[in-house]
């Protein structure tokens, strides 16, 4: 291979380090690695930056706008109303949680649907007494499978569309995945509910409240003359309750909080926690505080800032800085009150803590705080309010769902490309009137784009330079005579472990080119490869890495890495036998 073959691989390799190392944002980073293969001449300006007006861009940008549009409808009452059906045991539910999921993520990008969905299975748990870690990952597992169904269901099917045709090769129709996908989807939905939840942490009773831990607010008095007036909040062993904790105190018309350990007790202040019932009991009987006059928990509910629900994304600049870096309360306008980091709660001198990807905050803020907030600048991947009403369904949601239909139709009978029938959605969803001004910038990922045009780029230097030409040949090289399933399970397992470690859309961007190559040499047919290789770029399930709605329930869920890889493998072998079966007997026997 020439030089810059090798150079572009040594960058790569580099990136990955810096990716699974952390060493700042992924969009960052493979910002820079793009940047390194510019400066070095291994590809030219146009090249490199072309990925901004490539189609496959505007399409997933587009299809942002779209789901965040049907989000405004109200549609997902009906998915409300599904999952209160009677019948409460594990398996019914995940039954009634990740089957909507599987068909929502068919035809909408999967990440606002697993956004939609994470508040709805927090109140399903707390209903049912079920532990939310039953159901987040499932939750995310369905999703993904689920938008291996169709074109549209996923940024990697569209991506890869796009590439094949860019190498002269028809591209992907809209259900040509389905093959695959629907199997997949299937049996993904039926091993979870049937077997596989029994693979997912169960947490103990005590630790299962967290939710509730966090929803629940009660205010204690300090009267005249208490032995504990005086003292500093650690002395009086109100700093750590263990269910339940401290988070603001009134004074007059002041308010403290976050509560230093320091903060000394004064007569006549008002105590707000956040904890359990039990917590307000204990402290009401070992201490002489007594409940605030007006405390009333209906009242409360109306009277008091909402908490809301915020998971940092991998693009977020918050990754790596402190809530005092980046004077959260002032820019934001809340208060982290927890941070939830995969099994563990996080609390105390918040801000003092670097944010990672995938940490959950718990935020109180005044109404209207997920509407702001939400997506912004690719700083969170949701942000939500516990749902206590069902949202109505709007008047206009039929000629939503008449307008999309008809674009699906047009693109199925050959009318409209992709690109234009995602935006002319898009546009439509603007046009009826569901997105405006700050709600349409929000709608769409601009850290996902940027990872998506910066892999692009990328994926470009790996053709140009030679490097796809180099692997392939080598691949073809230590594979010789072999059975086409053997060469294609080799390329399978390369694409899920790239994608596992840096993104699904980078994966298929880098992993495509060297696929092709490889199915010349080989003599396999190029399509047939390439649709196992985007599948394999979406099968996620082994870390919360590759995919972010794994990333986006770990917090939520309290996950650990170990949790993601002894429930996801099986589902990612059942996932790989299905796709070499599929493509073998189809495209390749």
């Amino acid at each position: 291979m020439p030089w810059q073959a090798w150079f572009t691989l040594a960058t790569i390799l580099i990136m990955i380090v810096a990716l699974v190392r952390e060493w700042a944002r992924v969009d960052v980073t493979i910002l820079l690695a793009l940047g390194t293969l510019l400066l070095a001449g291994v590809v030219s300006p146009i090249e490199a930056f072309s990925g901004v007006a490539w189609e496959a861009v505007i399409t997933i940008a587009s299809l942002y706008v779209v789901a965040a549009g049907i989000h405004q409808t109200g549609l997902l009452t009906w998915i409300d109303r599904w999952l209160v059906q009677s019948g409460g045991t594990v398996t019914s539910l995940l039954f009634r949680v990740m089957t909507p999921a599987a068909v929502l993520s068919a035809f909408l990008n999967n990440t606002p649907v697993v956004a939609m969905l994470i508040p709805r299975m927090q109140a399903v748990a707390r209903k049912t007494g079920i532990s939310v870690s039953k159901l987040l990952m499932p939750l995310s597992f369905a999703a993904i499978a689920g938008g291996m169904i169709t074109l549209i269901g996923t940024s990697t099917n569209i991506i890869a569309s796009s590439l094949i045709r860019e190498a002269g090769l028809q591209e992907f129709g809209l259900f040509e995945f389905a093959w695959i996908g629907l199997p997949a989807a299937v049996l993904t939905v039926a091993y979870l509910s049937l077997v596989g939840h029994r693979l997912m942490p169960d947490t103990t009773p005590g630790d299962r409240d967290k939710a509730d831990t966090l929803n629940y607010r009660f205010r204690l008095c300090v009267p005249s003359g208490s032995p504990l007036a005086g003292m500093s909040i650690q002395k009086a062993n109100l700093r750590s309750l263990g269910d339940a904790y401290l988070v603001y105190i009134r004074r007059g018309q002041d308010t403290i909080g976050p509560v230093a350990p320091e903060e000394i007790i004064r007569e006549a202040d008002i105590l707000t926690f956040i904890g359990r019932t039990d917590a307000r009991e204990r402290l009401l009987r070992e201490t002489d505080f007594f409940a605030h006059p007006t405390e009333n928990e209906q009242d409360n509910q109306e009277t008091d800032p909402p908490l809301f629900q915020a998971v940092i994304s991998i693009n977020s600049t918050l990754a790596g800085k402190t809530l005092k870096d980046v004077s959260f309360r002032e820019k934001y306008e809340g208060v982290v009150l927890a941070i939830h980091r995969k099994d563990e709660s996080i609390r105390g001198a918040l801000g003092k803590v670097p944010l990672k990807p995938g940490d959950l905050l718990i935020i109180e803020a005044q109404k209207g705080f997920d509407h702001r907030w939400s997506q912004s600048e690719g700083d969170f991947y949701l942000v939500t309010q516990d749902i206590r009403k069902q949202q109505p369904i709007d008047e206009k949601t039929g000629l939503v769902l008449a307008m999309l239909a008809i674009l699906i139709i047009l693109h199925i009978v050959g009318v409209l490309p992709l690109s234009a029938a995602a935006f002319t959605g898009a546009l439509g969803m603007i046009l009826i009137g569901f997105l405006r001004g700050t709600q349409l910038r929000q709608s769409v990922d601009v850290g996902v784009i940027l990872t998506i045009t910066g892999a692009f780029g990328i994926g470009h230097a790996v053709q140009t330079s030679g490097l796809a030409t180099g692997l392939g040949h080598a691949i073809a090289t230590i594979l010789p005579g072999q059975h086409p399933l053997i060469a294609l399970l080799f390329l399978y397992l390369g694409t899920m472990l790239v994608t596992e470690i840096i993104t699904n859309s980078a994966a298929v961007v880098i992993m495509i080119p060297i696929a092709l190559v490889t199915a010349v040499d080989i003599g396999m047919e190029p399509r047939a490869v390439a649709l196992a290789v985007t599948i394999a770029a979406s099968a996620s399930f082994l870390s919360p890495l590759g995919y972010q709605t794994n990333l986006m329930v770990m917090g939520a869920g309290g996950y650990r890495f170990r949790d993601y890889f002894r429930a996801g493998l099986p589902v990612s072998i059942a996932v790989m036998a299905i796709t070499l079966t599929a493509v073998y007997l189809r495209w390749l026997g």
